[in-house]
């Protein structure tokens, strides 16, 4: 991206974005609601057109070459996109015939096994949990094996486990050498997630770079001896944890 800006009337929502994503890694655009993260994801997926600037997307124009961008890309939105009557097999053999693929059988069974929802996959996705909902809606995503996707803020709304679900699946695509370009307003999803992070504020980037170069930017932390008490999240993982053994056994 170079100099990307977009405007509604009087409001300037991106003022000059520069960034560049390296292939096959998990980059993370932080920032607050309003601050434009949707705006470039949708700039990106052809969806909206920039004022000003230009764009590349696997090596393609976003302006000149949409057919060719939207062939290289798949776009999970801020809401999982499934059809709730159908069942988790039969959503991604859907996909998979709208895409004129063959073997969709076979297709749909590979990534409910690689998202572990093969027990599920029987099931209506309206008996789905959230975390799960969200998997199926990016396995969905996967179908094609498109080298790019966008992750627009995956996790809002879901619980600590199922963000957990959520950030273990957004894992293997990058394993699987899948570009994942990810927005979020969550700072502990960039820390674990991302190889880099860029922070999005009234429309500019004003930082990029890896985990430890943005923490360099402190100054240097005090050695202090403080006794660690566990996280609230450290509490309800540990007692949901139990429960789920409990109820296996």
């Amino acid at each position: 991206m170079r100099g990307l800006e977009k405007s509604y009337k009087e409001l300037r929502v991106l003022r000059g974005v520069d960034l560049d994503v390296a292939r096959g890694s998990i980059f993370a655009l932080l920032g607050s609601n309003g601050a434009g993260k949707t705006t470039v994801v949708r700039i990106l997926s052809t969806l909206l057109k920039a004022d000003a600037g230009s764009a590349r997307v696997n090596g393609f124009d976003v302006a000149t070459q949409g057919a060719d961008v939207r062939e290289s890309i798949s776009l999970t939105g801020q809401f999982a996109a499934v059809d709730e009557i159908l069942t988790g097999r039969e959503n991604l053999v859907m996909v998979a015939r709208l895409r004129h693929l063959k073997n969709t059988g076979a297709i749909a069974d590979d990534l409910l096994s690689r998202f572990s929802l093969t027990e599920a996959g029987a099931r209506r996705v309206g008996t789905y949990s959230g975390g799960m909902r969200r998997r199926l809606d990016i396995a969905m995503s996967l179908i094609g094996d498109p080298p790019v996707i966008f992750l627009d803020e995956p996790t809002t709304g879901l619980d600590p486990q199922a963000r957990i679900e959520v950030w273990q699946a957004v894992r293997k695509l990058a394993e699987g050498g899948t570009t994942v370009l990810l927005t979020t307003q969550y700072l502990d999803e960039a820390e674990q997630l991302a190889d880099r992070i860029a922070i999005l504020h009234e429309g500019r980037i004003i930082v990029d770079g890896t985990l430890d170069e943005l923490k360099r930017l402190l100054p240097p932390a005090k050695v202090e001896y403080v006794e660690k008490q566990p996280t609230l999240e450290d509490v309800f993982l540990a007692l949901v944890g139990t429960a789920t053994k409990g109820e296996q056994r």
